[in-house]
């Protein structure tokens, strides 16, 4: 489908989006802040019109698409620019080492994925410990008075004016209405960056919610937990057994008291001699 359409793909978009297209990316490269000998994987790539945007601030872009057609149409208006790499990728199966990456980006292709959780996931393994994600795409308008006007734009107007641009995009632009209006708000999208492990997450709409630019970070290495932690906590679990320690000994001086009552009678001479025997019960009281 996106074969069929990538030689006028971006005329379209410029167009259908009466030239915010051009302003949500500006905003998506601000929030990705690339700079000079960064490494940025740009995901859903299509021509790389985004990835050369990326790449005037002198970062090396990975301009990667599961579409032949974008690949093969990006190569060419890109060609002569070696800050960018077109690579076929499957963003749920990313062909990339853990940690590849200073940053990632995905505009207007999250909600194309079967299994975003699974493109996220994916994002998160290659960005390195401290860098950061952007994802652009399509959300809800956040006023009702411009919900239904968008609707029916979206259903009605944008697929019949993609096909006077291209006859074959008019189906393709069907279909990505009926994906606009199953693709999760904002809050929700939030919620799954925050589930794969991103942190501080934040969004920020633009053009009233029509797109929402969400941001999230990979935590850095984990600090080692200090060895003396685990030894603080072990005087806690010692200290039932001292306490019963402490009430052995009552119990064990009382026995010999009533044992020299008992037989002092039979053998008072010999009273004196016969404690000895009977302290030998005495160290029981180290053995407890």
């Amino acid at each position: 489908m996106f074969d069929e359409v990538s030689p006028r793909y971006d005329l379209i978009n410029d167009v259908l989006s009466v030239g915010n297209s051009r302003l949500w990316r500006v905003a998506m490269t601000k929030a990705l802040q690339p700079r000079k000998g960064m490494r940025i994987l740009d995901l859903a790539a299509g021509t790389g019109t985004a990835s050369a945007a990326i790449a005037k601030h002198g970062a090396h872009v990975t301009a990667a698409d599961f579409s032949e057609g974008m690949l093969a149409e990006g190569r060419i208006r890109q060609a002569g620019n070696d800050l960018i790499d077109f690579v076929w990728a499957d963003a749920t199966q990313l062909p990339f080492d853990d940690n590849s990456f200073d940053a990632a980006t995905i505009s207007f292709g999250l909600r194309n994925v079967e299994g975003p959780e699974r493109a996220l996931a994916e994002m998160f393994r290659v960005v390195k410990p401290g860098g950061r994600v952007v994802i652009c795409e399509f959300s809800r308008p956040t006023s009702s008075l411009m919900r239904g006007p968008y609707t029916a734009y979206s259903r009605a107007v944008l697929p019949r004016i993609a096909g006077l641009i291209n006859k074959s995009a008019a189906e393709a632009y069907r279909y990505l209405n009926e994906s606009i209006e199953a693709w999760p708000a904002q809050d929700r999208l939030a919620a799954m960056l925050r589930e794969v492990g991103f942190e501080r997450v934040a969004y920020r709409n633009l053009t009233g919610g029509i797109v929402a630019l969400h941001r999230g970070f990979v935590p850095r290495e984990p600090v080692e937990i200090p060895a003396a932690e685990p030894v603080a906590a072990e005087p806690v679990a010692k200290t039932p057994a001292r306490a019963k320690s402490a009430v052995k000994p009552k119990a064990a001086a009382s026995k010999p008291k009533a044992t020299a009552r008992a037989k002092a009678p039979a053998k008072p001479k010999t009273a004196p001699a016969k404690p000895a025997p009977k302290r030998t019960e005495a160290p029981s009281e180290e053995e407890a």
